[in-house]
């Protein structure tokens, strides 16, 4: 009887039906913490209040703050800084990961753990140490009295800032690819007449499109909608469309505030939308 039960198959069903419950306390935390919030802004939206009030009135007013020339600039300072980075980011990336897959080292996931090992510490940890290197009174002007530019309040401060932050978001994804690409496909190119260029460039570059994809929308999406890079490196001398969210919620602005927090999420779902409809596989956000 009891050999009976050890070996006894659990039903597909059954299974899946334990795993829905186990998943109920996620989807509870999902619901009030994510979903609530989005239709709490697009209601902000729609009318006019002193903060989150029960009195309120039904207006379209909230949508002149896209029109205004700061909006604008922001707007256009956060595309512009995001394809830049994920350009920067796709170059570096690709080199450091494609160095790592030929290396003979054999341990490689530990030399890409040390890579990530930087993002388990605090954000702002991170970018107030890159604000001290980035001053002209920085470490190496301490320790060897070497004078360095003060970059602070700069266009190459956040892209340097944003590069630092999100460039282990790019490796990953591109080294994922890199390993599943057959070895006998580099031996057949060489053999084909390739140069080891002409082969990285036709061959393998191709083969890790969707890592490089995958890859570019963990850098593009955070560096749209942050804020705290600009705050800090850029001194508040450069506007993104995070940094006009953050001072609108600041302020009490919700209103204003909940425009732009929509329009960006209408972007990034809408960037998942496409991308969903290129990769039926879903392989890209893996």
């Amino acid at each position: 009887m009891q050999k009976n039960r050890a070996n006894r198959v659990i039903p597909p069903h059954q299974v899946s039906h334990h795993l829905d419950r186990l998943a109920r306390p996620y989807f509870i935390w999902l619901y009030v913490f994510a979903i609530l919030p989005i239709f709490m802004m697009v209601f902000l939206m729609f009318v006019d209040s002193e903060g989150v009030s029960p009195n309120f009135t039904f207006t379209v007013e909230n949508f002149s703050i896209l029109t205004e020339k700061s909006t604008i600039v922001a707007l256009w300072n956060s595309i512009k800084f995001s394809i830049l980075t994920t350009v920067i980011c796709i170059f570096f990336g690709m080199l450091i990961a494609y160095a790592l897959y030929k290396s003979k080292i054999k341990n490689k996931y530990l030399v890409l753990l040390l890579l990530i090992l930087p993002m388990w510490t605090n954000f702002l940890l991170r970018i107030n140490a890159l604000y001290s290197a980035l001053n002209s009174s920085n470490y190496f002007t301490s320790l060897f009295g070497i004078p360095g530019p003060n970059l602070l309040g700069t266009d190459a401060a956040v892209i340097i800032g944003m590069v630092f932050t999100y460039l282990p978001f790019m490796v990953m994804p591109i080294y994922t690819s890199l390993e599943k690409i057959d070895p006998l496909l580099h031996e057949a190119a060489l053999d084909l007449g390739l140069t080891d260029f002409k082969k990285f460039w036709k061959v393998i570059v191709p083969l890790t499109s969707k890592g490089i994809l995958s890859g570019s929308i963990t850098v593009l999406l955070p560096c749209l909608s942050g804020f705290a890079i600009s705050k800090v490196l850029g001194r508040g001398n450069i506007l993104l469309i995070g940094n006009i969210i953050e001072q609108s919620f600041y302020n009490m602005d919700y209103n204003g505030g909940s425009v732009l927090a929509v329009l960006l999420l209408i972007i990034i779902l809408g960037s998942i939308v496409i991308i969903n409809k290129n990769d039926k596989e879903g392989e890209t956000l893996i």
